[in-house]
């Protein structure tokens, strides 16, 4: 099962995902893709170890080439985030152009693999700001892959201010 949880930026995604793979005990994998770059990663990172402690993940750190990973069959799998996946995929030092492909068959992996996985995404086009051309073609293939994997997922949730709203499916 897929479920993909989406929203803006601090508004409770991670919080639910980890509680969604509260009820397992076991074989219970954090996919971690945020490189620890300046203070503020840093802090994010420290914040999201304080909000898994004594849950029960075990924690890779995977930035890029999710497809490479090997998952134990029936493991629950918390992929957390696919916006800093897509961007460590385009702009590293691979400099991939289009992660797309790459990234929706790493999804797609893991979903063969796990029992439950849960992946968090942000919601990166809706501010109608303008940006540098290298930046709207991070939100058009990150509006593209938000598509695709909602397509893929069984649950979709947005998180609006905390609250989560099912677009697809259910809360399970």
């Amino acid at each position: 099962m897929i479920t993909l949880i989406t929203g803006g930026s601090k508004c409770g995604k991670s919080g639910l995902a980890e509680k969604l793979l509260d009820r397992f005990f076991t074989d219970k994998i954090y996919i971690a893709t945020m490189q620890p770059y300046g203070e503020e990663a840093h802090i994010a990172i420290s914040r999201h170890r304080k909000l898994r402690a004594g849950k029960g993940f075990s924690t890779i750190e995977k930035y890029t080439g999710l497809h490479e990973l090997d998952i134990p069959a029936g493991s629950h799998i918390l992929l957390e985030c696919m916006a800093n996946l897509c961007a460590n995929e385009m702009f590293g030092s691979e400099g991939i152009c289009d992660p797309t492909e790459r990234i929706m068959f790493g999804i797609k992996r893991l979903a063969k693999t796990a029992d439950q996985l849960v992946i968090v995404t942000n919601e990166v086009g809706s501010d109608g700001a303008a940006y540098s051309p290298e930046t709207n073609r991070y939100i058009e293939v990150m509006g593209r892959l938000n598509a695709l994997t909602a397509e893929l997922s069984d649950n979709v949730i947005e998180c609006v201010y905390g609250i989560p709203v099912v677009l697809k499916g259910q809360i399970v």
